[in-house]
């Protein structure tokens, strides 16, 4: 599969939020993370986005965080393919993680709007431009559903009109949003936000996927992903049937420590987490595993 990574805008097309591996002992194995930022380019993902929710970037320290983004850009031979995530409770704090992302060679960053507190308009507003300050391009990230910080289409449009953002990973499970941002905000990238709505969102226009579950299964979620995009619905439809017992996972409180149970399954290396977080237990684990199993034994890789 042939990666589709543009330079002039590399938040497009498959960037995958990262699952990071750890040791035994819960300490940081980067040198299984350097293989597997290659492996996921190698397997036909255009790029990676280190420290989000997914790498479990709340429990890293300033130190491992750092280790990190510099760990994936050395990987993935080309910073402009690496998008680190820069949330962090205070603005000023995002901002050094946005140059420190920026030192590091990265190509753009994701930024949460501030999650201490249930900010306004304004707030975001001012939170966005701080960060832009740092000169890479920065993708917002609308999660409502965790942030309780909605940003609506037209809250998107303003900070893309000001110059603060140039994409939107969209989270939030309302797939008719991207016509409305389509509307206010036409240059404004909407990227793909969660693995279960990708179908969806991609025949609304979406032009990028922050995506979960290549962690696992790259080639069989870029087939689905280039499938979705180029409007080939004979070849999406039913991989996407197949594949979303699966991608709904991402959707779930439980979505790290799922998709790395589906990394070991598939014989990919995902290991532990790190609390709070807790093994899968009981039907949850069951019905992961379960959903993995059917996915392998279907050819998907």
């Amino acid at each position: 599969m042939t990666a589709t990574w543009s330079g002039t805008r590399p938040w497009r097309g498959i960037m995958v939020a990262t699952a990071l591996p750890l040791r035994p002992d819960l300490s940081v194995d980067y040198d299984a993370y350097a293989e597997h930022v290659r492996w996921l380019i190698d397997s036909g993902c255009d790029g990676v986005v280190p420290n989000g929710s997914l790498g479990e970037y709340q429990t890293l320290t300033d130190e491992e965080r750092a280790r990190v983004v510099t760990t994936a850009v050395e990987a993935a031979g080309d910073g402009a393919r690496v998008m680190p995530g820069v949330a962090a409770y205070g603005s000023a704090e995002s901002r050094r993680w946005a140059e420190q992302a920026a030192a590091a060679g990265a190509g753009s960053v994701l930024l949460l709007p501030p999650n201490a507190y249930r900010a306004d308009d304004e707030a975001v507003q001012a939170h966005f431009a701080e960060v832009a300050g740092a000169g890479l391009p920065v993708v917002a990230y609308n999660n409502p559903l965790d942030t309780k910080v909605d940003m609506s289409p037209a809250l998107l449009a303003r900070l893309h009109g000001e110059g603060h953002i140039v994409a939107v990973k969209e989270f939030s499970g309302d797939v008719r949003r991207a016509y409305e941002i389509a509307e206010l905000a036409p240059e404004l990238d909407v990227l793909i936000g969660a693995d279960d709505v990708l179908l969806e969102l991609a025949i609304a226009g979406a032009v990028g996927w922050i995506a979960g579950y290549p962690n696992a299964f790259p080639a069989a979620c870029a087939e689905l992903y280039h499938a979705a995009v180029s409007g080939d619905l004979h070849t999406a439809t039913p991989l996407y049937a197949s594949l979303h017992p699966l991608l709904r996972w991402d959707s779930k409180a439980e979505f790290v420590q799922s998709i790395k149970l589906s990394m070991d399954i598939g014989g990919r290396r995902g290991g532990p987490v790190r609390p709070p977080r807790a093994p899968l237990t009981g039907t949850i684990e069951a019905g992961v595993r379960e959903a993995t199993e059917k996915a392998v034994a279907a050819g998907h890789r």
